[in-house]
C-alpha cells in the first residue's frame, strides 16, 4: 500500500505521468539497450521492439498499477500481477534485474516530464515502483521454487522427439528432457518459452502453448508468421529445427490454465489460439470430465485450421459436450450462420459457465462482450493473449 503522502502526489502526478508514458516507454528501453545490449539480444523479443508493442505493453501495466494503488488502496492487483510473473519465470528474469531496470527507466521519467520530476514526485513513484517490483519478485520467487529452480534459472536442454504439419502454417513439436530427467509439471493451457539461437547469434525466446498432453513428452505447435516483421523465431523452428535437434525449454508457465471442478466450461479461440483450448480439451477428455464443455473457434478456413480434426474427436470422447466453428471464407458447402466472426448470441451457454479465451485482442474484446450480454460474470473470463499483453489491466 502506498503511503498517505506518495498516494496524494502520484495520484496528482498519474495525468501527466500516464500522458507522457507513451514517450516515457521507448526511451526507457533505448537507454536500456544502449547500456545492455545483450538485453535485446538474448531477452527481448526483437519483433515486439521493432513493432512498438513491448513499448505499449510496458506503459500500459505501469499506468494500470500505478491507477490501481491510488484508487484501490485496499487491494492489490494480483491478477495482473500474476500475469507479469509467470512471463517473468518463463523467460528468466531474476531480482538482480529490477534495480536496473529502474535506473533506465526513472532517467527516461526525468528526462521526458524534466522539472516536473522533484524529489518528491521522484520519491513516490519511487515507492510505487518497489511497490510493483517487490511484489513481482516474490511471486517469482514462489513460481521459481515450485519450478524446482533457482531464480532467473528457466531454462533447460530438451531434444526434439517429434515434429509434425498441423497445416501449412503450423507445426507441434515434441521435445523431452535431454537428461533423462521426468517432464515438469504442467496445468492444461499453460505455455513455455522456446530459446533459439538465430544465424546472427542472438539467442531469442518466444513462449508457445502446450497444445497437448503426450504422457512422455512436452507438445507445443508453432505457427509461422509473417508480416512487418516476419516472426524469425518461427520461421527458424519450422525452417531448421528437425527431430534429433536439441532446444532449450522452459518450465510451464502461465496463469490462465484449466480449473478443476464440475461448473460448464466454455474454451473460445481464433486461429493459432487454439492451442491452449486443444490443450484444454485433450485434459478434460483424458480425466473423462463429465462437465458441460462448449467449445467455440474462429480461422479463416478448413485448410488453416489447425487441430480441426483434434477438436470434433475430443468433442466427442466428452459426454456433454459440443463444438461451433466458424470460418471468414468456407471451402465448399458451409452453413451461412458460421461464416464471418464468431458468434455466441445463439448459443445457450449456462449459468455458472467459466470461460477461457485465446486468439487476437479484437477477438478477445468481441467474445468477451458477447459473453458479459449472455450474463457470463467478468470475474469467470480469463484470456491469454499472444506477444505483449497490450489488454493487461484493461479488463477489469
Amino acid at each position: 500500500m502506498l503511503s498517505t503522502r506518495s498516494t496524494e502526489i502520484v495520484r496528482a502526478t498519474l495525468p501527466a505521468v500516464g500522458g507522457a508514458i507513451g514517450e516515457i516507454a521507448p526511451l526507457f528501453y533505448e537507454k536500456l539497450f544502449t547500456a545492455h545490449p545483450g538485453l535485446l539480444r538474448d531477452l527481448f523479443n526483437r519483433g515486439n521492439q521493432a513493432s512498438g508493442t513491448q513499448q505499449q505493453a510496458l506503459a500500459g501495466a505501469i499506468a494500470a498499477f500505478a491507477t490501481a494503488l491510488v484508487e484501490h488502496p485496499e487491494t492489490r492487483p494480483d491478477a495482473m500481477l500474476a500475469r507479469i510473473a509467470h512471463k517473468h519465470v518463463s523467460l528468466g528474469i531474476g531480482p538482480d534485474q529490477y534495480p536496473v531496470v529502474r535506473h533506465h527507466l526513472f532517467e527516461a521519467i526525468a528526462e521526458v516530464l524534466g522539472d516536473a520530476v522533484t524529489e518528491e514526485v521522484a520519491a513516490a513513484w519511487d515507492e510505487v515502483y518497489w511497490l510493483m517490483a517487490n511484489a513481482l519478485i516474490a511471486l517469482e520467487a514462489r513460481l521459481y521454487e515450485q519450478a524446482g529452480t533457482a531464480a532467473g534459472d528457466a531454462f533447460r536442454p530438451y531434444r526434439v522427439t517429434g515434429r509434425l504439419a498441423e497445416t501449412a502454417e503450423v507445426t507441434t513439436y515434441l521435445v523431452q528432457p535431454l537428461d533423462g530427467s521426468p517432464l515438469p509439471a504442467s496445468r492444461p493451457g499453460q505455455y513455455v518459452s522456446v530459446q533459439v539461437q538465430l544465424p546472427d547469434g542472438a539467442r531469442q525466446i518466444r513462449q508457445y502453448s502446450l497444445s497437448g498432453r503426450p504422457d512422455d513428452a512436452l507438445q507445443f505447435s508453432v505457427k509461422r508468421v509473417t508480416g512487418e516483421p516476419d516472426g524469425e523465431v518461427s520461421h527458424h523452428l519450422h525452417d531448421r529445427v528437425a527431430v534429433g535437434d536439441t532446444l532449450m525449454v522452459s518450465a510451464p508457465a502461465g496463469d490462465v490454465a484449466l480449473t478443476d471442478g464440475d461448473a460448464p466450461v466454455l474454451l473460445a479461440s481464433a486461429g493459432i489460439g487454439c492451442t491452449p483450448m486443444t490443450g484444454m480439451l485433450s485434459h478434460l477428455a483424458a480425466t473423462g470430465s463429465r462437465r458441460r464443455v462448449i467449445s467455440v473457434h474462429a480461422d479463416r478456413s478448413e485448410a488453416t485450421h489447425a487441430f480441426r480434426t483434434d477438436l470434433l474427436q475430443l468433442t466427442e470422447k466428452l459426454p456433454d459436450a459440443v463444438a461451433h466453428v466458424w470460418y471468414e471464407e468456407p471451402e465448399g458447402a458451409w452453413p451461412a450462420d458460421r461464416t464471418g466472426y464468431a458468434d455466441l448470441s445463439r448459443i445457450d451457454i449456462p449459468a455458472g459457465t467459466t470461460a477461457y479465451l485465446c486468439g487476437p485482442l479484437p477477438f478477445l474484446r468481441s467474445v468477451r462482450t458477447q459473453l458479459l450480454d449472455a450474463g457470463v460474470a467478468a470475474a469467470d473470463i480469463h484470456y491469454e493473449v499472444f506477444g505483449p499483453d497490450l489488454w493487461l489491466g484493461q479488463e477489469g
